[in-house]
């Protein structure tokens, strides 16, 4: 399993998840053109996590980036920054600014073969 993590990004989990869920168990390159072409801005960071995973796995691996795929993609929460807003007559509205942690894991097409057949 080749992984790659990302933490601390400015976004809310919950926007992440979206674009996340459009390239879970897909190949690394079909992931590639969803992403490109995806008008989330989330896409982008989660584009350069996925070639960050994939140089991992042809420096670290030796392994050809066609042949592997998606096995896992979790976004979690991150630490919340918490601001005061002021407002009229003394008071003040709390705001959350929200973070997530994303992590990738890449596994070769043989890999999930097997799986597959483990299963039935």
């Amino acid at each position: 399993m080749i992984s790659a993590k990302l933490q601390h990004l400015k976004i809310t989990a919950r926007k992440v998840r979206l674009v996340a869920d459009l390239i879970r168990r897909k190949p690394v390159s079909e992931a590639e053109a969803i992403l490109r072409f995806t008008a989330k801005k989330a896409s982008a960071p989660i584009l350069k996590l996925l070639q960050s995973a994939i140089a991992n796995a042809k420096q670290n691996e030796k392994l050809n980036p066609s042949d592997l795929y998606i096995s896992r993609i979790v976004v979690n929460d991150g630490p919340m920054q918490e601001r005061v807003f002021p407002r009229s007559r003394g008071r003040a509205d709390h705001i959350t600014k929200r973070t997530s942690h994303i992590t990738i894991e890449l596994a070769p097409k043989e890999a999930a073969k097997i799986l597959v057949k483990d299963k039935k």
